[in-house]
């Protein structure tokens, strides 16, 4: 548990968690539930989890130790069951709730700043264990799926427009359609920035047809890579400079300092939990931002 966190911004984040959850959340799930939570009460709960670094037993233990929390979740009274949080943290509506919570949050980093014209696109993953690949290849042991994070973030505020979450090993070209669809929810930036992993013309023209313009580095060590297409022999190294292709490093900013706050371990084991947590890790650190 990250016991470092300070009393004052745990409740602040709660508070922002409570609000937004109750734009995209009704109370109750379920006519015939028992009604004791509201989705928006466990969604933040899951938040706290996320931001604390912990198990569904241990946000439960700090909530019982924090009066002031639990005020702010509206919950003096009583607690959830570590397993209501569990249950509820795989429903298949969470990620969605998710997904609309992180538009609300781009819209209002635009409005607050309209010159926020540029972005980036990239991918990063996120792992069921703290040993580094390099220990588990040399160890001998197999490295299973990861969850892959795929995120689109403003260049100026670095808080995100769109993700999706994946299993990895995976090419970084099946997520862009969805990326994309759920940016241009919420902005149409004057560039996107992306790596040679987005080479392909493919790329270009759903980042084109959104109204922005594509600016991705090829992929020189594949066949063809800057000879085909419309879009693609034009990412000359000078056209890269010349559209300030450094920015780029904003998304590498964004991976860095989200793994830096939230870990870049999921304490969940079950498919469903650990790409909800995933969530829960970019929500976190986006409201604590």
């Amino acid at each position: 548990m990250n016991s470092s966190v300070s009393g004052t911004e745990l409740e602040r984040i709660a508070a922002l968690a409570m609000k937004l959850g109750g734009r995209h959340l009704a109370d109750y799930g379920a006519t015939r539930s028992r009604h004791d939570f509201t989705q928006r009460q466990l969604m933040s709960c899951l938040i706290l989890r996320a931001y604390l670094k912990t198990t569904y037993r241990g946000v439960l233990e700090h909530l019982k130790n924090c009066p002031a929390l639990r005020r702010e979740l509206g919950m003096e009274d009583k607690l959830p069951h570590y397993s209501t949080l569990a249950k509820f943290s795989t429903r298949s509506q969470v990620l969605e709730i998710a997904d609309a919570i992180i538009q609300t949050i781009g819209k209002v980093a635009v409005a607050v700043d309209p010159q926020s014209q540029f972005a980036a696109m990239d991918s990063t993953g996120l792992e069921r264990t703290a040993a580094s690949i390099y220990y588990q290849t040399r160890s001998g042991k197999h490295r299973h799926q990861w969850v892959k994070l795929s995120a689109i973030v403003l260049c100026g505020s670095l808080l995100p427009l769109s993700i999706t979450l994946d299993w990895g090993p995976s090419s970084d070209l099946r997520q862009v359609p969805a990326l994309i669809a759920k940016a241009s929810q919420v902005t149409a930036p004057a560039r996107l920035y992306a790596d040679r992993g987005y080479d392909a013309e493919s790329t270009h023209q759903l980042i084109r047809a959104w109204g922005v313009e594509s600016v991705i580095r090829p992929n020189l060590r594949r066949s063809g890579a800057i000879r085909t297409g419309y879009w693609r022999p034009q990412m000359t190294k000078q056209y890269l400079e010349k559209t300030g292709y450094e920015k780029r490093w904003s998304i590498e900013t964004f991976f860095s300092a989200l793994k830096r706050t939230m870990g870049s371990t999921l304490n969940a084991r079950k498919p469903g939990q650990m790409l909800a947590e995933a969530a829960f890790k970019v929500l976190a650190y986006t409201l604590h931002r």
